[in-house]
């Protein structure tokens, strides 16, 4: 059957909420369902991949009375979304397993979490973006809490909870003030409105801010950034891969939208806030990470560092710097799912590795993991010719056509003090031995061969991908392209 042609431009997110009520009343009314429920929802993941891919580069259209944008840019940015969830719940079951999180609700949380990312997306309102972050955000809090057994799991979801109620205050006041001034939440009518107006009031300016702010909290942007690191620790590793990948790309996304399709006329009032916050994000998250001994911890750090460098290509507010953020976040991806495959695929005393000091010895007994876990950090540090060093060159070039030298010399340096704490791990899986008396980390004798297989994906992506840059850079070109000239 047919969708009408006013709901055609969401049919993947129809089948995902439609799937996912389906099977949550499934869920509830059979018993040990959660190895099915799993099966079920992946296979859901990759039925709507198919509807989006299908769809990527269709002609734009607002459909939903005005709430709802499907063009390139949204259907790749979903693309990467649905790739990102469905690679790290895959990794997740058999780790989950082992920490008796059984409950069947866990894939369901993450497709509905999926979900809202995708509205968010795509949203062509500031009514629709709300009901899509929270649709993504209360799932997120619940799977944080789902380890009954660990204390710091129901801490950490405290934490995120109450700083993301103050996120959403943020967004929600935000839009108020622009909407008391405007009298509109569509995006197309507010760039009117902004366009003809340049002498803006200070409180709409404010709303803009509280906006911004808003959004970069759930970047985990600096001075936005708190919650991150513990929550990451909180969190089973399983749910810190989740949580490391797909929001964080849609948080991304979505920012890009709210600075070019409603702001990009206050270039010059956003930029030089973009400006600070990348800096700031940039040497804090790079310095934050020398000192951790928790490797969740020290990735919270890397990951706010990274999100400093995506808003680099963002300061120019232009054509090839919005190109170079989306060939980023679809790197960072790759970089980020790797090295949590490779976490996930050791375990020590029963339990996945936390401790940087548990990677001790890595090479000698798991050469391959080591070696993956190599190509990913080296990536992570942007050493050349790896994935990562291709990302960070578009962003600095970006900045640097900006005319914002300064700042992408800060970039460089921060890259090189990042590469300090992501060497130091390398040098204690080659160089350091396993105290006496301590268990070795080993790989999972069953159930790791899609963790594995995950793994050596991404590794072979960040090594081979300036062999075929244009399997990326072309989309991505084709994406900004939707985005930037509907302006």
């Amino acid at each position: 059957m047919m969708l009408p042609a006013e709901f055609s431009p969401g049919a993947a997110e129809i089948f995902l909420s439609i799937s996912g009520l389906a099977i949550l009343l499934g869920g509830v009314f059979s018993k040990d369902c959660s190895k099915w429920m799993s099966q079920i929802v992946m296979g859901i993941f990759l039925l709507g991949m198919l509807i989006l891919l299908s769809d990527l580069f269709h002609a734009e259209r607002i459909s939903f009375y005005g709430l709802f944008l499907a063009n390139a840019y949204t259907q790749l940015a979903k693309m990467m979304i649905l790739l990102a969830a469905f690679f790290a719940l895959v990794m997740s079951f058999r780790h989950l397993e082992r920490e008796s999180i059984r409950d069947f609700e866990y894939p369901i949380l993450a497709l509905f979490a999926t979900l809202g990312m995708m509205l968010m997306v795509s949203a062509n309102d500031l009514v629709s973006m709300f009901i899509g972050l929270e649709l993504q955000s209360l799932p997120l809090y619940i799977m944080v809490a789902m380890h009954k057994g660990r204390f710091s799991a129901s801490e950490g979801a405290v934490k995120y909870f109450c700083l993301g109620a103050l996120s959403t205050a943020l967004i929600l006041y935000g839009s108020s003030l622009i909407y008391g001034y405007t009298g509109t939440t569509e995006y197309g009518a507010l760039l009117s409105v902004f366009a003809t107006d340049k002498s803006l009031p200070a409180f709409l300016l404010f709303g803009m801010c509280f906006l911004i702010a808003g959004v970069g909290f759930k970047m985990s942007l600096v001075p936005f950034h708190m919650w991150t690191p513990d929550v990451y620790q909180a969190s089973s590793t399983s749910v810190t891969s989740f949580l490391a990948a797909a929001p964080k790309a849609a948080a991304v996304f979505l920012f890009v939208r709210l600075c070019f399709e409603i702001f990009i006329h206050q270039l010059n009032f956003w930029s030089p806030i973009i400006v600070v916050i990348s800096l700031l994000s940039m040497v804090f998250g790079s310095f934050g990470a020398l000192y951790q001994k928790d490797i969740k911890r020290l990735l919270a750090y890397s990951s706010i560092a990274h999100m400093g460098f995506i808003l680099l290509g963002l300061v120019g507010g232009d054509f090839i710097g919005l190109r170079n953020v989306v060939i980023y976040v679809a790197l960072y991806l790759v970089m980020t799912l790797g090295i949590f495959a490779c976490a996930l695929s050791l375990k020590k005393q029963g339990l996945s590795l936390e401790k940087i000091e548990d990677l001790a010895g890595l090479a000698k007994y798991n050469p391959l993991v080591a070696g993956c876990l190599t190509v990913a950090l080296f990536s992570l540090a942007g050493i050349p010719p790896l994935a990562g060093f291709m990302a960070k060159f578009g962003v600095f070039m970006s900045a640097i056509e900006a005319e914002y030298y300064w700042l992408s010399v800060i970039g460089i340096l921060s890259s090189v003090v990042a590469a300090g704490y992501y060497l130091r791990l390398i040098k204690i899986m080659y160089f350091d031995e396993v105290p006496c008396g301590i268990d070795k980390p080993y790989l999972e004798e069953t159930g790791s061969k899609e963790t594995l297989i995950i793994m050596l994906l991404m590794t072979g992506i960040m090594l081979f991908y300036i062999v075929f840059p244009d399997s990326l850079m072309d989309p991505a070109y084709m994406a900004t392209k939707a985005l930037f000239f509907r302006l």
